[in-house]
């Protein structure tokens, strides 16, 4: 009697370890499954994406430092999102005043050339901080990632602020011609290019980043040193703006030398760098010249 007790239990003790490592593999066969669910998710994520191919154009002069940390950390972020990207650094070498419109321009027709569909326009002394901002293919907008309300800079929070950072299709860049090229010195070339989009029906398509969790203070590094001086007066600033608006010149008519285009690694991340001189006629844009 004692015996076929203990084989009942035995029986029992074998069939609950039986049912364990069913349940046991089940769990485990769930788990897998929704792990491979994920991946292929992920998969078909970053194949979408990398359809695409991004350049990133920075207009430049006289900022190796700032290229040099700026660089590293942009490349970190945009792996981050399994981003395709190029790097053009548009660098003028000329002996006029900086023409950053004409530089983006001149990066657009580079970045086509080297297979790019859309492009993010650059400045050198901002960093994307927040992992949620995003570089990834605009699929029908335009997307302004430095918006006004997160920018370092308090003074360029206003409606129509398109500066800084901003992703754009070559296709949508083209169809209002670029940007002017009537902007030497700093300042209103981005308020100039809203218009045109604008005028084109494209500016409703602008999106901007809303709920990051963050301020003007975090969400973007700002490495402009405050030594440096803009090539700026207030005088010709309000001159700039009572000004009859350059409505014609752009990607079509540019008119500019390359010097060089070079090849460059920064931290092991390769460049292209442009070493270009801009035309400019004096008796049409006296501007192009230094501020007395």
């Amino acid at each position: 009697m004692i015996l076929l007790h203990r084989k009942v239990l035995r029986r029992r003790r074998n069939a609950m370890t039986i049912l364990a490592i069913v349940l046991f593999t089940l769990l485990v066969i769930t788990v897998l499954n929704v792990m491979l669910s994920e991946l292929n998710n992920i998969a078909d994520f970053v194949q979408q994406h990398q359809k695409h191919r991004l350049c990133v154009t920075i207009p430049y002069r006289d900022r190796w430092k700032e290229l040099q940390e700026m660089l590293p950390l942009l490349h970190k972020f945009l792996s981050s999102q399994h981003i395709r990207a190029m790097y053009i650094i548009v660098n003028q070498s000329d002996i006029f005043r900086f023409n950053r419109a004409s530089l983006i321009n001149i990066g657009a027709l580079e970045a086509e050339r080297v297979g790019c569909d859309y492009m993010a326009i650059h400045d050198v002394d901002i960093v994307p901080l927040n992992a949620n901002l995003s570089y990834h293919y605009p699929e029908g907008h335009i997307m302004h990632p430095a918006a006004g309300k997160y920018h370092p800079i308090k003074r360029y929070d206003y409606k129509n602020f398109i500066g800084s950072v901003l992703i754009i299709t070559l296709a949508d860049f083209k169809k209002v011609n670029g940007m002017s090229n009537d902007f030497w010195g700093w300042g209103l070339e981005d308020d100039d290019f809203y218009l045109r989009l604008k005028e084109a029906g494209m500016a409703d398509r602008i999106r901007r980043p809303s709920n990051l969790g963050s301020n003007r203070s975090n969400t973007f590094l700002h490495l402009h040193e405050r030594g440096r001086r803009r090539d700026y007066s207030l005088d010709e600033y309000r001159k700039k703006r009572r000004r009859k608006r350059d409505k014609s010149s752009g990607l079509l008519n540019l008119n500019y030398t390359l010097k060089a285009c070079r090849t460059l690694k920064i931290r092991d991340i390769g460049v292209s760098m442009l070493d270009v001189n801009l035309f400019c006629d004096p008796t049409f844009a006296t501007h192009c010249y230094a501020i007395p």
